[in-house]
Protein backbone atom coordinates (compact mmCIF):
# COMPACT_ATOMS: atom_id res chain seq x y z
CA UNK A 1 0.00 0.00 0.00
CA UNK A 2 1.93 2.89 -1.55
CA UNK A 3 0.50 6.55 -0.06
CA UNK A 4 1.54 9.80 1.40
CA UNK A 5 3.22 9.15 5.44
CA UNK A 6 0.81 11.15 7.88
CA UNK A 7 1.84 11.98 11.51
CA UNK A 8 2.44 9.29 13.38
CA UNK A 9 -1.01 7.76 14.67
CA UNK A 10 -1.90 5.16 17.25
CA UNK A 11 -1.24 2.56 14.88
CA UNK A 12 2.25 3.83 14.82
CA UNK A 13 2.80 4.67 18.31
CA UNK A 14 4.44 0.85 18.73
CA UNK A 15 6.77 1.00 15.65
CA UNK A 16 10.38 0.48 15.79
CA UNK A 17 12.60 2.41 14.55
CA UNK A 18 15.33 1.97 12.26
CA UNK A 19 17.77 4.63 14.12
CA UNK A 20 17.67 6.78 10.89
CA UNK A 21 14.69 9.39 10.85
CA UNK A 22 14.84 10.23 7.46
CA UNK A 23 13.92 6.19 6.75
CA UNK A 24 11.59 6.30 9.51
CA UNK A 25 10.16 8.94 7.44
CA UNK A 26 9.58 6.89 4.15
CA UNK A 27 8.28 4.13 6.11
CA UNK A 28 5.30 5.85 7.80
CA UNK A 29 6.76 5.75 10.87
CA UNK A 30 9.18 2.54 11.26
CA UNK A 31 9.00 -1.32 11.19
CA UNK A 32 6.25 -3.26 12.38
CA UNK A 33 7.53 -5.57 15.34
CA UNK A 34 7.79 -9.38 14.67
CA UNK A 35 8.01 -9.65 11.22
CA UNK A 36 10.63 -10.15 8.21
CA UNK A 37 12.35 -7.77 6.14
CA UNK A 38 14.15 -8.00 3.29
CA UNK A 39 16.90 -4.81 2.60
CA UNK A 40 18.51 -5.61 -0.58
CA UNK A 41 21.46 -3.45 -2.51
CA UNK A 42 24.89 -4.14 -4.28
CA UNK A 43 28.15 -4.37 -2.18
CA UNK A 44 28.36 -0.75 -1.07
CA UNK A 45 24.99 0.10 -1.36
CA UNK A 46 24.82 0.85 2.74
CA UNK A 47 23.34 -2.35 3.60
CA UNK A 48 25.77 -3.56 6.78
CA UNK A 49 25.74 0.57 7.43
CA UNK A 50 21.70 0.98 8.12
CA UNK A 51 21.45 -2.75 9.67
CA UNK A 52 23.81 -1.91 12.30
CA UNK A 53 21.95 2.01 12.80
CA UNK A 54 18.67 -0.49 13.29
CA UNK A 55 20.72 -3.00 16.38
CA UNK A 56 22.13 0.08 17.48
CA UNK A 57 18.89 1.65 18.40
CA UNK A 58 17.21 -1.38 19.80
CA UNK A 59 20.29 -1.62 22.07
CA UNK A 60 19.73 1.98 22.68
CA UNK A 61 16.29 0.83 24.10
CA UNK A 62 17.49 -1.93 26.24
CA UNK A 63 16.95 -4.73 23.47
CA UNK A 64 18.79 -8.23 23.01
CA UNK A 65 20.04 -8.07 19.25
CA UNK A 66 22.14 -10.23 17.28
CA UNK A 67 23.83 -9.49 13.94
CA UNK A 68 24.45 -13.33 11.60
CA UNK A 69 27.09 -12.79 9.90
CA UNK A 70 27.72 -15.36 6.76
CA UNK A 71 30.63 -13.63 4.65
CA UNK A 72 31.90 -10.73 7.13
CA UNK A 73 34.39 -11.02 10.40
CA UNK A 74 33.62 -9.87 13.93
CA UNK A 75 36.61 -7.55 13.09
CA UNK A 76 35.34 -6.45 9.74
CA UNK A 77 31.89 -5.54 11.41
CA UNK A 78 33.95 -2.92 13.89
CA UNK A 79 35.59 -1.35 11.24
CA UNK A 80 32.42 -0.57 9.49
CA UNK A 81 31.50 0.88 12.95
CA UNK A 82 34.25 2.62 14.06
CA UNK A 83 34.17 4.21 10.67
CA UNK A 84 30.56 6.07 12.03
CA UNK A 85 32.33 6.55 15.37
CA UNK A 86 30.08 3.46 16.68
CA UNK A 87 30.89 1.31 19.56
CA UNK A 88 28.94 -2.28 18.72
CA UNK A 89 30.00 -3.67 21.98
CA UNK A 90 26.70 -3.99 22.74
CA UNK A 91 25.25 -6.10 19.54
CA UNK A 92 25.93 -9.93 19.80
CA UNK A 93 27.70 -10.87 16.96
CA UNK A 94 27.90 -14.52 15.34
CA UNK A 95 30.42 -15.31 12.68
CA UNK A 96 29.09 -18.38 10.70
CA UNK A 97 32.20 -18.25 8.48
CA UNK A 98 33.83 -21.90 7.44
CA UNK A 99 36.28 -22.70 9.61
CA UNK A 100 40.22 -23.83 8.42
CA UNK A 101 39.05 -27.16 9.36
CA UNK A 102 36.72 -27.61 6.04
CA UNK A 103 39.80 -27.34 3.83
CA UNK A 104 41.15 -30.23 4.97
CA UNK A 105 40.95 -33.62 2.59
CA UNK A 106 39.20 -35.29 5.64
CA UNK A 107 36.56 -33.49 5.51
CA UNK A 108 35.51 -33.14 2.04
CA UNK A 109 32.20 -34.79 1.58
CA UNK A 110 31.21 -37.87 -0.40
CA UNK A 111 28.38 -39.48 -0.02
CA UNK A 112 26.04 -36.32 0.50
CA UNK A 113 25.92 -33.32 -1.44
CA UNK A 114 27.88 -30.27 0.59
CA UNK A 115 24.53 -28.37 0.70
CA UNK A 116 22.63 -30.84 2.96
CA UNK A 117 25.23 -31.12 5.28
CA UNK A 118 26.61 -27.13 5.62
CA UNK A 119 22.99 -25.37 4.97
CA UNK A 120 21.80 -28.02 8.42
CA UNK A 121 24.78 -26.82 10.38
CA UNK A 122 24.44 -23.42 9.55
CA UNK A 123 20.85 -23.40 10.42
CA UNK A 124 21.59 -25.30 14.05
CA UNK A 125 23.90 -23.11 14.92
CA UNK A 126 21.84 -20.14 14.08
CA UNK A 127 18.68 -21.39 15.94
CA UNK A 128 20.83 -22.34 19.30
CA UNK A 129 21.94 -19.11 19.20
CA UNK A 130 18.70 -17.29 18.98
CA UNK A 131 17.41 -19.68 21.81
CA UNK A 132 19.87 -18.70 23.75
CA UNK A 133 20.49 -14.67 23.43
CA UNK A 134 16.51 -14.70 23.18
CA UNK A 135 16.98 -11.54 20.68
CA UNK A 136 14.09 -9.11 20.05
CA UNK A 137 15.78 -8.21 16.52
CA UNK A 138 18.17 -10.22 14.40
CA UNK A 139 20.41 -9.33 10.99
CA UNK A 140 21.51 -12.34 8.81
CA UNK A 141 24.16 -10.79 6.81
CA UNK A 142 23.54 -12.16 3.57
CA UNK A 143 21.25 -14.57 1.52
CA UNK A 144 23.49 -14.87 -1.03
CA UNK A 145 25.52 -17.23 1.53
CA UNK A 146 22.52 -19.21 1.94
CA UNK A 147 21.24 -19.24 -1.19
CA UNK A 148 24.74 -21.07 -2.33
CA UNK A 149 24.39 -23.28 1.06
CA UNK A 150 20.75 -24.48 -0.05
CA UNK A 151 21.80 -25.38 -3.79
CA UNK A 152 18.33 -25.06 -5.58
CA UNK A 153 16.29 -22.45 -5.49
CA UNK A 154 12.99 -24.80 -3.80
CA UNK A 155 15.48 -25.79 -0.85
CA UNK A 156 16.18 -21.89 -0.83
CA UNK A 157 12.81 -20.71 -0.58
CA UNK A 158 11.70 -23.81 2.36
CA UNK A 159 15.15 -22.26 4.25
CA UNK A 160 13.56 -18.62 4.03
CA UNK A 161 10.12 -19.77 4.77
CA UNK A 162 11.14 -22.03 7.97
CA UNK A 163 13.12 -19.67 9.49
CA UNK A 164 10.40 -16.68 8.96
CA UNK A 165 8.31 -20.11 10.58
CA UNK A 166 10.65 -20.37 13.24
CA UNK A 167 11.12 -16.19 14.42
CA UNK A 168 7.41 -16.08 14.67
CA UNK A 169 5.95 -17.28 17.94
CA UNK A 170 9.54 -15.41 19.53
CA UNK A 171 8.56 -11.88 19.56
CA UNK A 172 11.85 -10.56 16.61
CA UNK A 173 12.34 -8.74 13.96
CA UNK A 174 14.34 -9.59 11.34
CA UNK A 175 16.17 -8.26 8.75
CA UNK A 176 17.93 -10.36 5.39
CA UNK A 177 20.11 -8.46 3.63
CA UNK A 178 20.73 -9.86 -0.04
CA UNK A 179 24.14 -7.88 -1.82
CA UNK A 180 21.87 -9.46 -4.83
CA UNK A 181 25.64 -10.96 -6.49
CA UNK A 182 23.25 -14.30 -7.49
CA UNK A 183 20.55 -12.62 -8.76
CA UNK A 184 19.63 -8.95 -9.79
CA UNK A 185 16.16 -9.12 -8.38
CA UNK A 186 15.08 -12.48 -5.46
CA UNK A 187 11.42 -12.42 -5.92
CA UNK A 188 10.91 -15.34 -4.12
CA UNK A 189 12.51 -13.89 -0.55
CA UNK A 190 10.07 -10.44 -1.84
CA UNK A 191 7.48 -12.36 -1.29
CA UNK A 192 7.80 -13.56 1.67
CA UNK A 193 9.36 -10.75 2.99
CA UNK A 194 6.59 -8.66 4.77
CA UNK A 195 8.38 -5.60 3.97
CA UNK A 196 11.33 -4.29 1.21
CA UNK A 197 13.63 -1.80 1.15
CA UNK A 198 16.16 -1.86 -1.97
CA UNK A 199 19.22 0.74 -1.88
CA UNK A 200 20.86 1.73 -5.55
CA UNK A 201 23.65 3.12 -6.54
CA UNK A 202 24.12 5.20 -9.44
CA UNK A 203 27.31 6.15 -11.04
CA UNK A 204 27.31 8.87 -13.57
CA UNK A 205 30.25 9.32 -15.98
CA UNK A 206 31.34 12.19 -14.23
CA UNK A 207 31.46 12.85 -10.36
CA UNK A 208 30.30 10.91 -7.17
CA UNK A 209 27.78 8.17 -7.45
CA UNK A 210 24.32 8.68 -6.61
CA UNK A 211 22.37 6.80 -3.87
CA UNK A 212 18.39 6.30 -3.46
CA UNK A 213 16.52 4.02 -2.18
CA UNK A 214 12.51 2.70 -2.52
CA UNK A 215 10.61 0.80 -0.71
CA UNK A 216 8.62 -1.93 -3.68
CA UNK A 217 6.17 -3.53 -0.83
CA UNK A 218 4.82 -3.05 3.11
CA UNK A 219 2.37 -5.36 3.75
CA UNK A 220 -0.79 -3.74 5.64
CA UNK A 221 1.00 -0.13 5.58
CA UNK A 222 0.81 3.29 4.48
CA UNK A 223 4.49 4.50 3.44
CA UNK A 224 6.17 6.42 0.65
CA UNK A 225 6.35 5.65 -2.95
CA UNK A 226 8.54 6.03 -5.69
CA UNK A 227 12.73 6.93 -4.87
CA UNK A 228 14.43 8.86 -2.01
CA UNK A 229 18.23 10.38 -1.98
CA UNK A 230 20.47 9.45 0.63
CA UNK A 231 23.42 9.19 1.40
CA UNK A 232 26.72 7.32 3.67
CA UNK A 233 28.23 9.79 5.71
CA UNK A 234 29.95 9.21 9.29
CA UNK A 235 27.39 8.57 11.78
CA UNK A 236 25.29 6.36 9.06
CA UNK A 237 22.61 6.90 6.54
CA UNK A 238 20.67 10.18 6.21
CA UNK A 239 17.61 9.89 4.10
CA UNK A 240 15.74 12.73 2.11
CA UNK A 241 12.11 11.77 2.03
CA UNK A 242 10.84 12.95 -1.34
CA UNK A 243 9.13 15.98 -1.34
CA UNK A 244 4.77 15.74 -1.49
CA UNK A 245 3.21 19.29 -1.75
CA UNK A 246 0.23 18.03 -1.00
CA UNK A 247 1.22 17.28 2.67
CA UNK A 248 1.84 20.56 3.35
CA UNK A 249 -1.45 22.45 2.22
CA UNK A 250 -1.44 25.58 4.53
CA UNK A 251 -3.33 28.93 2.53
CA UNK A 252 -1.38 32.25 3.10
CA UNK A 253 -2.43 35.47 1.87
CA UNK A 254 -0.74 36.62 -0.96
CA UNK A 255 0.62 40.00 0.26
CA UNK A 256 3.09 42.16 -1.04
CA UNK A 257 7.07 41.88 -1.05
CA UNK A 258 8.03 44.86 -2.35
CA UNK A 259 12.31 45.47 -3.39
CA UNK A 260 12.44 48.87 -1.78
CA UNK A 261 13.01 50.27 -5.73
CA UNK A 262 10.10 52.40 -6.27
CA UNK A 263 10.45 51.96 -10.25
CA UNK A 264 10.86 48.25 -9.99
CA UNK A 265 7.77 47.81 -8.14
CA UNK A 266 5.97 49.54 -10.53
CA UNK A 267 7.30 47.72 -12.69
CA UNK A 268 5.85 44.72 -10.89
CA UNK A 269 2.62 46.18 -9.82
CA UNK A 270 3.66 47.18 -6.41
CA UNK A 271 6.24 44.13 -6.26
CA UNK A 272 6.35 40.27 -5.89
CA UNK A 273 3.77 38.52 -4.02
CA UNK A 274 4.25 35.95 -0.93
CA UNK A 275 3.26 32.22 -2.17
CA UNK A 276 4.33 33.16 -5.55
CA UNK A 277 7.32 32.31 -7.59
CA UNK A 278 9.21 34.48 -10.37
CA UNK A 279 11.57 33.77 -13.01
CA UNK A 280 14.62 35.96 -13.62
CA UNK A 281 15.84 34.82 -16.90
CA UNK A 282 18.12 36.59 -18.89
CA UNK A 283 21.64 36.39 -20.85
CA UNK A 284 24.64 36.10 -18.34
CA UNK A 285 25.31 39.34 -16.47
CA UNK A 286 22.36 41.07 -17.21
CA UNK A 287 21.55 41.27 -13.12
CA UNK A 288 19.15 38.54 -12.31
CA UNK A 289 21.05 37.78 -9.22
CA UNK A 290 21.47 40.99 -8.42
CA UNK A 291 17.89 41.81 -9.01
CA UNK A 292 17.15 38.50 -6.80
CA UNK A 293 19.35 39.65 -3.80
CA UNK A 294 17.57 43.36 -3.56
CA UNK A 295 14.03 41.53 -2.77
CA UNK A 296 16.04 39.15 -0.29
CA UNK A 297 17.68 42.47 1.38
CA UNK A 298 14.72 44.26 1.21
CA UNK A 299 12.75 41.17 3.00
CA UNK A 300 15.46 41.52 5.61
CA UNK A 301 15.57 44.98 6.04
CA UNK A 302 11.85 44.85 7.07
CA UNK A 303 12.90 42.04 10.13
CA UNK A 304 11.80 39.00 7.75
CA UNK A 305 14.69 35.97 7.11
CA UNK A 306 15.34 35.06 3.76
CA UNK A 307 17.97 32.26 1.98
CA UNK A 308 19.68 31.91 -0.86
CA UNK A 309 20.98 28.71 -2.81
CA UNK A 310 23.70 29.35 -5.56
CA UNK A 311 25.55 26.62 -7.58
CA UNK A 312 27.03 28.84 -9.93
CA UNK A 313 28.96 31.57 -7.88
CA UNK A 314 31.01 31.61 -4.76
CA UNK A 315 29.44 33.16 -1.88
CA UNK A 316 32.61 35.69 -1.38
CA UNK A 317 32.20 36.80 -4.58
CA UNK A 318 28.45 37.41 -4.37
CA UNK A 319 29.05 39.07 -1.58
CA UNK A 320 31.76 41.51 -2.79
CA UNK A 321 29.71 41.88 -5.57
CA UNK A 322 26.84 43.26 -4.04
CA UNK A 323 28.56 45.09 -1.76
CA UNK A 324 30.56 47.31 -4.44
CA UNK A 325 26.84 48.32 -5.74
CA UNK A 326 25.53 49.09 -2.08
CA UNK A 327 22.81 46.65 -1.45
CA UNK A 328 24.12 45.58 1.74
CA UNK A 329 24.18 41.65 1.09
CA UNK A 330 26.74 41.06 3.99
CA UNK A 331 25.07 43.05 6.58
CA UNK A 332 22.27 41.26 6.43
CA UNK A 333 24.44 38.00 6.21
CA UNK A 334 26.24 39.35 9.57
CA UNK A 335 23.17 39.49 11.36
CA UNK A 336 21.50 36.59 10.43
CA UNK A 337 18.83 37.33 8.26
CA UNK A 338 20.07 36.02 5.63
CA UNK A 339 21.43 32.08 4.83
CA UNK A 340 23.72 32.09 1.98
CA UNK A 341 24.38 28.57 0.83
CA UNK A 342 26.72 27.39 -1.86
CA UNK A 343 24.80 23.70 -3.47
CA UNK A 344 27.64 21.31 -4.53
CA UNK A 345 26.20 20.10 -7.99
CA UNK A 346 26.61 16.62 -6.71
CA UNK A 347 24.59 17.18 -3.57
CA UNK A 348 21.61 15.62 -2.68
CA UNK A 349 20.08 17.50 0.29
CA UNK A 350 19.04 20.18 -1.66
CA UNK A 351 15.39 19.94 -1.64
CA UNK A 352 15.71 19.05 2.11
CA UNK A 353 17.79 22.22 2.93
CA UNK A 354 15.15 24.55 1.53
CA UNK A 355 12.55 22.75 3.81
CA UNK A 356 14.40 23.33 6.41
CA UNK A 357 14.74 27.11 5.95
CA UNK A 358 11.48 27.56 5.46
CA UNK A 359 10.57 25.36 8.56
CA UNK A 360 13.43 26.20 10.93
CA UNK A 361 14.65 29.50 9.74
CA UNK A 362 10.66 30.66 8.48
CA UNK A 363 12.40 32.43 5.19
CA UNK A 364 10.18 34.44 3.85
CA UNK A 365 11.86 34.72 0.48
CA UNK A 366 13.74 31.87 -1.38
CA UNK A 367 16.32 32.61 -4.00
CA UNK A 368 17.68 29.81 -6.48
CA UNK A 369 20.27 30.52 -8.50
CA UNK A 370 20.48 29.01 -10.90
CA UNK A 371 17.88 26.51 -12.55
CA UNK A 372 21.33 25.68 -14.48
CA UNK A 373 22.73 24.86 -11.96
CA UNK A 374 20.10 23.04 -10.21
CA UNK A 375 19.49 21.00 -13.91
CA UNK A 376 23.03 19.52 -13.22
CA UNK A 377 22.38 18.76 -9.64
CA UNK A 378 19.52 16.49 -10.47
CA UNK A 379 20.48 12.54 -10.50
CA UNK A 380 18.01 11.86 -13.89
CA UNK A 381 17.67 15.52 -15.79
CA UNK A 382 14.54 14.45 -17.13
CA UNK A 383 12.45 14.95 -14.10
CA UNK A 384 13.48 18.26 -13.47
CA UNK A 385 10.54 20.05 -14.35
CA UNK A 386 8.24 17.34 -12.11
CA UNK A 387 10.44 17.95 -9.15
CA UNK A 388 10.17 22.01 -9.46
CA UNK A 389 6.74 21.92 -9.68
CA UNK A 390 6.51 19.89 -6.51
CA UNK A 391 8.91 22.25 -4.72
CA UNK A 392 7.47 25.26 -6.09
CA UNK A 393 3.92 23.87 -4.98
CA UNK A 394 5.17 23.33 -1.64
CA UNK A 395 6.81 26.82 -1.20
CA UNK A 396 3.97 28.69 -2.71
CA UNK A 397 1.86 26.79 0.00
CA UNK A 398 3.67 27.58 2.83
CA UNK A 399 3.36 31.50 2.00
CA UNK A 400 6.90 31.60 0.77
CA UNK A 401 8.32 34.34 -2.42
CA UNK A 402 10.61 32.17 -4.49
CA UNK A 403 12.73 33.98 -6.83
CA UNK A 404 14.26 31.55 -9.91
CA UNK A 405 16.85 32.71 -11.78
CA UNK A 406 17.26 30.91 -15.69
CA UNK A 407 20.24 31.98 -17.75
CA UNK A 408 19.92 31.81 -21.53
CA UNK A 409 22.54 30.18 -23.57
CA UNK A 410 23.32 33.53 -25.80
CA UNK A 411 23.79 37.16 -25.43
CA UNK A 412 21.90 39.12 -27.99
CA UNK A 413 19.38 37.75 -30.56
CA UNK A 414 16.13 36.33 -31.21
CA UNK A 415 17.48 32.67 -30.56
CA UNK A 416 17.31 32.92 -26.71
CA UNK A 417 16.63 29.59 -25.18
CA UNK A 418 17.10 27.99 -21.72
CA UNK A 419 18.42 24.95 -20.85
CA UNK A 420 14.75 23.93 -19.42
CA UNK A 421 11.43 26.24 -19.69
CA UNK A 422 10.23 26.87 -16.10
CA UNK A 423 8.50 30.15 -17.60
CA UNK A 424 4.94 28.52 -17.34
CA UNK A 425 5.83 26.88 -13.77
CA UNK A 426 6.88 30.48 -12.50
CA UNK A 427 3.50 33.24 -11.67
CA UNK A 428 5.56 35.88 -13.11
CA UNK A 429 8.67 36.12 -15.43
CA UNK A 430 10.62 39.16 -15.28
CA UNK A 431 12.85 39.28 -18.77
CA UNK A 432 16.42 41.42 -18.97
CA UNK A 433 17.93 41.65 -22.25
CA UNK A 434 21.05 43.12 -23.62
CA UNK A 435 20.34 45.81 -26.75
CA UNK A 436 22.92 47.28 -29.10
CA UNK A 437 22.82 50.84 -29.51
CA UNK A 438 25.34 53.91 -30.52
CA UNK A 439 27.97 51.91 -30.23
CA UNK A 440 27.43 50.64 -26.31
CA UNK A 441 25.57 47.27 -24.87
CA UNK A 442 22.99 48.30 -23.08
CA UNK A 443 20.54 46.53 -20.66
CA UNK A 444 16.35 46.33 -20.83
CA UNK A 445 14.05 45.01 -18.55
CA UNK A 446 10.47 43.93 -19.14
CA UNK A 447 7.57 41.79 -17.11
CA UNK A 448 5.93 39.43 -19.33
CA UNK A 449 3.75 37.05 -17.17
CA UNK A 450 2.33 37.91 -13.49
CA UNK A 451 -0.30 36.12 -11.93
CA UNK A 452 -0.77 37.75 -9.11
CA UNK A 453 -1.86 41.19 -9.94
CA UNK A 454 -1.55 43.46 -12.87
CA UNK A 455 1.96 44.88 -13.70
CA UNK A 456 3.65 47.68 -16.34
CA UNK A 457 3.71 46.27 -20.11
CA UNK A 458 6.28 48.39 -20.87
CA UNK A 459 10.08 47.98 -21.59
CA UNK A 460 12.19 49.88 -18.99
CA UNK A 461 15.99 50.77 -19.10
CA UNK A 462 17.95 49.31 -16.68
CA UNK A 463 21.43 49.29 -15.40
CA UNK A 464 23.76 47.86 -13.00
CA UNK A 465 25.73 50.94 -11.35
CA UNK A 466 27.97 51.70 -7.71
CA UNK A 467 24.83 52.76 -5.95
CA UNK A 468 22.31 49.54 -7.04
CA UNK A 469 20.29 48.93 -9.53
CA UNK A 470 18.50 51.34 -11.34
CA UNK A 471 15.15 50.90 -13.60
CA UNK A 472 14.65 53.56 -15.78
CA UNK A 473 11.74 55.34 -18.25
CA UNK A 474 9.72 52.87 -20.68
CA UNK A 475 12.01 52.87 -23.57
CA UNK A 476 9.77 54.06 -25.97
CA UNK A 477 11.96 55.52 -28.80
CA UNK A 478 12.93 52.87 -29.76
CA UNK A 479 11.37 49.60 -31.98
CA UNK A 480 12.47 45.72 -31.74
CA UNK A 481 14.48 46.13 -28.13
CA UNK A 482 14.07 42.20 -27.64
CA UNK A 483 15.82 41.29 -31.01
CA UNK A 484 18.69 43.09 -29.62
CA UNK A 485 19.34 45.31 -31.94
CA UNK A 486 16.20 47.92 -31.83
CA UNK A 487 15.33 50.71 -34.50
CA UNK A 488 15.49 54.33 -33.04
CA UNK A 489 11.39 55.51 -33.37
CA UNK A 490 13.19 59.26 -33.04
CA UNK A 491 14.31 61.28 -30.43
CA UNK A 492 18.07 60.76 -28.85
CA UNK A 493 18.44 57.55 -26.71
CA UNK A 494 17.80 57.38 -23.39
CA UNK A 495 20.79 56.45 -20.94
CA UNK A 496 18.82 56.51 -17.67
Amino acid sequence: MSGAASEPSEEQTGLLSTGVPGLDDVLGGGLTPNRLYLIEGTPGAGKTTIAIQVLRDGVAHGESVLYVTLSETEAELAGVARSHGWDIRGIHVREMLPSLDTLAPDEQYTMFHPSEVELSETTLRILADVDEIKPTRVVFDSLSELRLLAGSSLRYRRQILALKQFFTGRQCTVLLLDDLTATEQDLQVQSIAHAVIRLEQLNPGYGTSRRRLIVPKYRGKEYRGGYHDYKIVRGGLQVYPRLIAAEHVDPQPQTKLPSDLPELDALLGGGIEKGTSTLLVGAPGTGKSSMAVQFAVAAARRGEHAALFIFDESINTLRTRTESMGIGLGQCIDSGQIQVRQVDPAELSFVDAIRTAVTVQNASVIVIDSLNGYLNAMPDERFLTVQLHELLTYLGQQGVATLLIGAHHGVIGTQMQMPVDASYLADAVVLLRYYEHAGEVLQAISVLKKRGGVHERTIRSFSLTSSGICVGPPLRQFRGILTGVPVPLGGERSDS
